[in-house]
């Protein structure tokens, strides 16, 4: 294994020459690389969608889509407008105008409710009436008050256009399903040539509505809200899209805030430890094309940018920032002891190639084991963010040497002298040698008391995902999410499809009466603040259409018990022209639509609502086959790939990682030990979000996974320096100073830029974020600690000093 690495070392020392030689055909070949990927970036997209978050072939995404496809899109956007009296003439003329423009410059609209066009079933001479509410504009005080009073009395709108108490009104937005791509070619069809049926191909299946159309309907919902809030007309905006629209912005705003400040972070911390231009632009150069290349690659292979994504570009910057630390570091030092740049070059791949292999690998490896996440975006954070850590490496060891080699460079006089003791680094580093070395034991036992203390504290972690509880508690879109929720009972919905297999199958009246127990039912349902607003499907359209054919006297809203009479009931609805019941059934009757109106809340605290409506509806319509779906389906969905990503996460990067520090070391035994300053700052990371009651949601869980894989590159590098100088001198305590003398200031270094670089993400304007930075940033810190002290002591436990043989 030791000719092995000496191969390698010797491998580097002569690449770097041969780049020094290459110098100007290295850097336009490789400038000529990153220009062909960059130009790609062009093609990049975003989605910040909640179907987003799952794979394209997850079977509960599969189900959301097919829902779609029958009954269109279930998520819309919510105005809620709180006025002095809802039921006042000029109020409801300012609603209608607020109405017509909306319907008018907001596109992508398939429909929009209001009182002004609420749907009005009557009973007329002979005949079925289905007209707007306001179809006959009130003129009086008299038609105010029996327009109130039909209004507060209709079931079907109380909690959906007027709250329980009438003091809020709402206009609800639905938007077309899909895309409008592609929608004029669609409109041709029928007059190009036709072929014979059998040879023609088979449809395109068209794109959902896209997160750039979403942003377009929600922009435009703004800028008409804006004109007509006042005191006497305050609209609060609320709803899914909205708060798709919100994620986006805060999205895009924090990545252009993270990138500059990882940018000033970095080149602080190069300036002052280099105290070199060339050694602050040289590194953020090479690692800028690496990030730029690394996000073509996104768009060449269409992924788009989305919520966890945002963290790539810093994430990016600070990790390849730290392998260029560790070659210029070695590079400078010999260079201004010898001032050969071409020594100095080779000498500094030789020392340090190895290492960066093996911490870049390490890193990605824990980066990529995140490739397999049930979690979409994570799974492509994952893939990328591995694959650009390991372009970062390729274009150091390539870019940085024949820069290097090209840039005229000036010699620093050598400082050192007998006198000058050292400088506060190297004070600090010899007191952390002498302590780890003398109390090596203390060390571990306090290592192994913390560790125990953490596993228990891990047990309080709760699993979250709660996007609007990501804004800070002032954020409109939270503000006005949390007050529909309040007032009128929910802002987003869990659909159940009852599909009975048969043509007709909703004519009978056995189900329809079954149907409508499940409505009372779940509106009886409640679990602390999760509970169901309002549940709706076809039965309350059918109890309309039957109790306008009965002289609208009330007690015919009832399900009629006639299979025939239902059949006749529905038909002659549809002849009126209203479309309505396309939204809750489709065309033959035999799939129903059954809506649950619920609070936006942590997707979490809604599996006992979710198995008891799964399981109601499973045990009450055994001849059917039940779907739960919709927006809140999704998010729960989410939950539960979360935990099972963030254990299959784990698992990986540790079996990997450790399998490559046994390759490095060696030996199987120092191996495995040398994962315990690996292990030991994950555990505390995971101790801390249980002990501060953090939520484990999908950023947390990306924590361990990505410390792990940046913890590990210090312990490479101090194991690998250990090694060499314990080989040479045989005694552990002076390898383990020789280390920490050497590359000890490098650990500090790129520790610091880590840190800081994770530190940035605090500054974010979501809460998730922050707390990903905090702990990220914690756990490194710890790490480096852990290889300070804790590597340390298990050297000196496990290596015994070698006998040297006496000189002759």
């Amino acid at each position: 294994m030791a000719n092995i690495r000496a191969r390698v070392e010797r491998w580097f020392e002569g690449f770097a020459r041969f780049t020094y030689r290459n110098r100007i055909k290295t850097i336009v070949v490789m400038l000529a690389v990153s220009a062909g990927l960059i130009l790609q970036i062009r093609n990049i997209t975003v989605d910040t969608s909640m179907e987003g978050f799952l794979h394209d072939k997850d079977p509960a995404l599969l189900a959301y889509n097919a829902f779609r496809d029958q009954f269109g899109r279930d998520e819309v956007i919510i105005l809620a407008i709180n006025p002095p009296n809802v039921f006042e003439l000029d109020f409801l003329k300012k609603l209608k105008a607020l109405h017509e423009e909306l319907e008018e410059h907001v596109p992508y609209v398939d429909d929009m409710t209001s009182l002004i066009n609420a749907r009005n079933t009557r009973g007329g001479v002979d005949e079925l009436i289905v007209e707007d509410l306001l179809e006959q504009w009130p003129k009086t005080a008299d038609d105010l008050k029996v327009l109130k009073k039909r209004v507060l009395s209709n079931s079907l709108y109380r909690n959906l256009l007027i709250s329980e108490d009438g003091t809020f009104t709402t206009i609800i937005i639905r938007t077309h399903s899909h895309s409008s791509l592609g929608a004029e070619s669609d409109l041709m069809k029928g007059f190009e040539d036709t072929q014979p049926v059998d040879q023609s191909p088979m449809p395109a299946k068209r794109a959902y509505l896209s997160d750039e159309e979403n942003s377009k309907v929600v922009q435009a919902v703004y800028k008409i809200v804006r004109k007509y809030e006042g005191a006497d007309f305050p609209i609060e905006v609320a709803g899914s899209p909205a708060v798709t629209y919100f994620l986006k912005q805060a999205m895009m705003r924090d990545m252009r805030k993270f990138m500059a400040l990882s940018v000033l972070v970095a080149a602080a911390v190069l300036f002052i430890m280099f105290r070199r231009i060339t050694g602050v632009v040289l590194p953020i150069f090479v690692v800028g094309l690496s990030l730029l290349s690394t996000l073509g690659l996104m768009a060449l292979f269409k992924k788009p940018v989305m919520l966890p994504t945002q963290i790539l570009p810093s994430f990016l910057l600070a990790v390849g920032v730290g392998t260029s630390v560790h070659i210029l570091a070695i590079f400078y030092h010999r260079f201004r002891k010898n001032g050969d740049k071409k020594q100095s070059i080779s000498h500094a791949m030789g020392h340090s190639g190895l290492a960066i292999v093996m911490t870049n690998v390490t890193t990605a490896c824990g980066l990529l084991s995140f490739s397999t996440a049930e979690i979409a975006p994570i799974a492509d954070l994952g893939i990328f963010s591995g694959i650009g850590v390991l372009l970062a490496f390729v274009y150091t060891v390539m870019l940085l040497p024949a820069l290097l080699a090209l840039i005229p460079l000036r010699q620093k006089a050598h400082k050192a002298t007998a006198k000058n003791p050292g400088t506060i680094m190297d004070r600090f580093l010899g007191w952390v040698s002498r302590f780890s070395t003398t109390y090596p034991r203390r060390i571990i036992l306090a290592s192994v008391l913390i560790m125990l203390l953490s596993l228990f504290l891990i047990y309080r972690i709760q699993f979250s995902h709660n996007p609007v509880g990501w804004f800070p508690e002032d954020n409109p879109i939270r503000r006005a999410t949390e007050k529909i929720d309040r007032e009128l009972k929910g802002s987003i919905s869990l659909e159940v499809v009852i599909d009975t297999g048969k043509e007709n199958g909703l004519y009978e009246p056995e189900i329809l009466n079954r149907i409508e127990k499940a409505v009372s039912y779940v509106e009886s349902l409640e679990f602390s603040d999760i509970f169901a607003g309002k549940a709706w499907s076809l039965t309350a359209i059918l109890k309309e259409i039957n109790q306008a054919l009965n002289e609208n006297r009330p007690e015919f809203y009832a399900i009629p018990q006639n299979r025939d009479l239902i059949a006749q009931e529905f038909l002659l609805f549809e002849n009126t022209g209203s479309d309505d019941l396309e939204d809750v059934v489709d065309s033959q009757f035999s799939m129903a639509r059954f809506t649950i109106k619920v609070p936006f809340k942590d997707a979490v605290r809604y599996e006992q609502f979710f198995k008891t409506v799964e399981s109601y509806f499973k045990k009450h319509f055994p001849e059917a086959r039940i779907t739960l779906t919709g927006m809140m389906a999704l998010l729960f969905r989410t939950v539960y790939n979360v935990m099972l990503s963030m254990a299959k996460s784990y698992a990986i990067a540790l079996v990997v990682i450790s399998v490559l520090m046994i390759l490095l070391i060696g030996r199987v035994r120092i191996g495995l030990l040398s994962m315990v300053p690996n292990i030991a700052p994950i555990l505390m990371m995971l101790g801390i979000t249980g002990a501060l009651s953090l939520p484990m949601d999908l950023f947390t869980m990306m924590v361990a996974s990505v410390a792990i894989g940046l913890a590990v590159d210090d312990t490479i590098h101090f194991m690998h320096n250990f090694r060499r100088y314990y080989e040479i001198g045989g005694d552990p305590k002076d390898a383990v100073q020789q280390t920490l003398e050497t590359t000890g200031r490098a650990m500090l270094v790129t520790s610091i830029v880590l840190s800081l670089g994770f530190f940035v993400f605090t500054f974010a304007s979501m809460r998730n974020i922050v707390n990903f930075g905090l702990l990220t940033a914690f756990t490194i810190i710890m790490a480096l600690l852990a290889d300070y002290l804790v590597a340390p002591a298990l050297m000196v436990l496990v290596n015994r000093p070698k006998m040297r043989e006496p000189k002759t």
